[in-house]
């Protein structure tokens, strides 16, 4: 998929595997939300109460990968992270993707990237209350003000997904077995 894509949506897509972020808080994403971390050296975005799914906070942390495409996309909008032609992104489900997605003949959903940062963060043995913060999942607010060491747990478990070698590329919405009984049927390429 990535061979596939034009620049723009490279960096959507390493964004939402290296984060989890769904396709509606990368679009909405603001610099503003941004926050330095001296004591790590790093930023994060805090999405503010409804912004996320569950309506509440949430910390995306940034691994090496995210922090790159973050420094690419500076300066190119005043406001949002992610922009098209100086104007913010209704989308990301749009054209580029389709096109690059029947390129790519995979059977691929956006929010497929997200189950993908979930499944590499669960291969690197990282436990379920880290990855539920990692992926904004409900389990109580976890904010700036919260010690620098749990931000830097968080950090080192999104990192490790960057040299990792996991299992599997792509997590689909598919089940496993789904995928290989369509492509028997000739449904999806091998």
């Amino acid at each position: 998929m990535l061979a596939q894509s034009p620049t723009h949506l490279v960096q959507h897509i390493l964004f939402a595997l290296h984060t989890g972020c769904r396709a509606g808080e990368i679009a909405k994403l603001r610099w503003d939300w941004e926050v330095q971390v001296p004591e790590l050296g790093v930023s994060v975005f805090v999405l503010p109460e409804g912004e996320a799914k569950n309506n509440e906070e949430r910390v995306v942390i940034l691994n090496t990968v995210a922090r790159r495409v973050t420094e690419e996309r500076r300066g190119e909008h005043s406001e949002f992270v992610f922009s098209w032609k100086g104007e913010p992104l209704k989308k990301l489900s749009n054209s580029s993707w389709k096109k690059a997605k029947a390129r790519s003949k995979l059977p691929i959903r956006f929010h497929d990237l997200r189950h993908t940062f979930g499944h590499r963060l669960r291969a690197v043995g990282t436990p379920v209350e880290d990855r539920k913060a990692l992926l904004g999942h409900t389990c109580g607010k976890i904010t700036t003000h919260y010690s620098a060491a749990e931000l830097e747990t968080l950090l080192n478990w999104a990192e490790a997904i960057v040299n990792a070698k996991p299992s599997t590329a792509l997590r689909t919405g598919f089940g496993a077995n789904v995928v290989e009984l369509r492509q028997k049927r000739g449904n999806l390429p091998h």
